[in-house]
């Protein structure tokens, strides 16, 4: 890009220049000066760095995601950019709702793909759903819980939690006591629980929170594709994910679904959501689902090019029970004496393989290993244990 600038502003000097010895030279005079003046007021040069072709080196993304992306996908890239208002391009995001409706296992009409991670999914969830001063109650068996906690106090709500050490799950007896007794707008689970490596039982939660006029909001950005998920079904009133995991596409992306339940509530409000940019008033008039003949707000647009939900059937031992591992994502104990970041650290050196370390209350605790969509193969589950086997014989064991 700085190269190509700098070729173009040499190709405006040299015109200059010859315009210099034209009959011409003297009316062009004023232009030449402001030629003159707006380049030699640049100062500072551009970086070597910029100027270097971009190379990205080859990772097998063996960690709890990103994942790696299938070719395929990734030539999706490579197609020409059109208008997010072109009428193609509705029918491309027409196309994803379905997809994601297809994932989700719903038919709920107000679907979409949101513009980034499955954070922001989560914060439009509590933002449009939630107003201050109203109860919510948040499952915490991990970072995630803790973290949509967290959103709904800042944005003025009367969170309660019930907390679990990483890894544990909550009883649907435990999850309705605590209904019962707090009275909230909406309740959190995460399905997925990458932290602790943990796949949260959904059964019947949805019910409870019917029976007691509250909306039941469930994360599965490290478990759908990898792990069962029935929204309507199992009477999920929002859910949400991520594009960079067991889907494979790469990241950016946060498709989230509302039932008419959670429609009700948000468009019902007495205040605005604190978010403009997830409001999901002007998104669903993007996507086409507020049911209004044209699509009048001018958005950015939401856009992932393909959904794979391959099944992961690798399962390595962890703390976790056996019959709640998180296909997705393993958490395997921190073998006793080996410091976790020397091992990660050598097996990225001489394996080019990431793999992490614990997130949240997890540090420290586990590693984590994943292996999900594309990445799914027996050769890699392989190479995996080979790399880790690798790390034990070759990093010193402490003393400790």
């Amino acid at each position: 890009m700085q190269r190509a600038l700098f070729s173009r502003s040499a190709l405006l000097a040299q015109q200059a220049a010859a315009a210099l010895d034209s009959p011409l030279a003297s009316r062009s005079a004023p232009l030449l000066q402001r030629l003159d003046r707006s380049m030699s007021s640049v100062t500072i040069p551009p970086p070597a760095c910029m100027l270097r072709p971009l190379e990205a080196p080859l990772r097998y993304l063996f960690g709890p995601g990103p994942s790696n992306v299938p070719p395929r996908i990734l030539a999706v890239g490579a197609k020409p950019i059109i208008g997010h208002l072109h009428p193609e391009m509705y029918e491309i995001m027409n196309d994803i709702k379905r997809g994601i409706q297809y994932a989700f296992q719903t038919e709920n009409n107000m679907t979409i793909s949101m513009s980034g991670s499955g954070h922001a999914a989560m914060e439009c969830a509590v933002f449009n759903t939630v107003e201050p001063g109203e109860s919510v109650l948040v499952a915490v068996n991990g970072i995630w819980g803790e973290r949509v906690a967290e959103i709904a106090e800042r944005m003025g709500a009367n969170v309660h939690r019930m907390v679990k050490t990483p890894g544990g799950y909550f009883s649907n007896k435990e999850i309705e006591q605590a209904v019962e007794k707090h009275k909230p707008v909406l309740f959190f689970l995460t399905h997925g629980e990458s932290s602790a490596g943990l796949c949260h039982p959904v059964d019947g939660i949805g019910d409870i929170c019917r029976k007691h006029n509250c909306l039941f909001l469930v994360d599965t950005v490290a478990s759908l594709g990898a792990a069962p998920i029935f929204m309507d079904k199992q009477n999920i009133d929002i859910l949400y994910t991520g594009s960079q995991k067991a889907l494979n596409a790469p990241p950016g992306t946060a498709p989230i679904s509302f039932n008419e339940r959670a429609c009700h509530k948000m468009f019902n409000r007495k205040t605005k959501p604190v978010s403009y940019l997830f409001d999901m008033t002007h998104l669903s008039n993007y996507w086409g689902c507020d049911g209004k003949p044209a699509r009048l707000i001018v958005y950015v647009t939401h856009y992932v090019p393909h959904w794979c939900c391959n099944v992961v059937t690798t399962v390595i031992s962890s703390h976790v029970l056996q019959d709640l591992r998180l296909p997705s994502v393993t958490t395997i104990a921190i073998p006793d004496g080996y410091e976790w970041r020397e091992l990660l650290a050598y097996i990225m050196k001489h394996h080019q393989m990431e793999m992490t370390g614990g997130l949240g209350p997890s540090i420290g605790m586990v590693m984590r290993i994943g292996l999900m969509g594309y990445n799914c193969e027996k050769t890699n589950a392989d190479m995996a244990l080979n790399a880790l086997a690798d790390a034990l014989k070759n990093c010193k064991k402490s003393k400790a």
